[in-house]
């Protein structure tokens, strides 16, 4: 099976919000700035001038299968394109498999101050 990560539009909202859901609800996650996100994602995350990791997860019958890496990858090199000097994430300790992703990409901790999600408990940042 090929694996292609392709850019979002407007037509994937739908299997965007549901795939999102699914993993945020498994780890009782799914809070009222989430919904804002998956209600708007174009308003809240695509415009915005600011470069941060949201909603990245993949449906639990394709885990395992590298797609995680090709995402953050396809992530990194779309920021260097455009210039990006630093990418944000916040995360929750309950996922531990994303963590360690994104250590293992060069991520690291930072204090987590002002963060617009309750439920997060870790921030972390890349500089490129």
């Amino acid at each position: 099976m090929e694996i292609k990560i392709i850019p979002y539009r407007e037509e994937h909202h739908a299997i965007f919000r549901q795939l999102n859901l699914e993993w945020l609800d498994h780890y009782n996650l799914t809070e009222s700035h989430d919904l804002m996100i998956l209600d708007d994602p174009e308003g809240t995350v695509l415009k915005e001038g600011e470069y941060e990791l949201v909603k990245m997860g993949v449906t639990e019958s394709h885990r395992g299968k590298g797609i995680s890496k090709l995402l953050i990858e396809q992530c990194l090199a779309k920021a260097k394109e455009i210039g990006a000097k630093k990418l944000a994430l916040y995360s929750n300790h309950q996922l531990q498999t994303a963590i360690g992703l994104y250590e293992k990409y060069g991520f690291y901790h930072v204090e987590l101050v002002n963060s617009p999600l309750e439920t997060a408990d870790i921030r972390m940042e890349l500089m490129l």
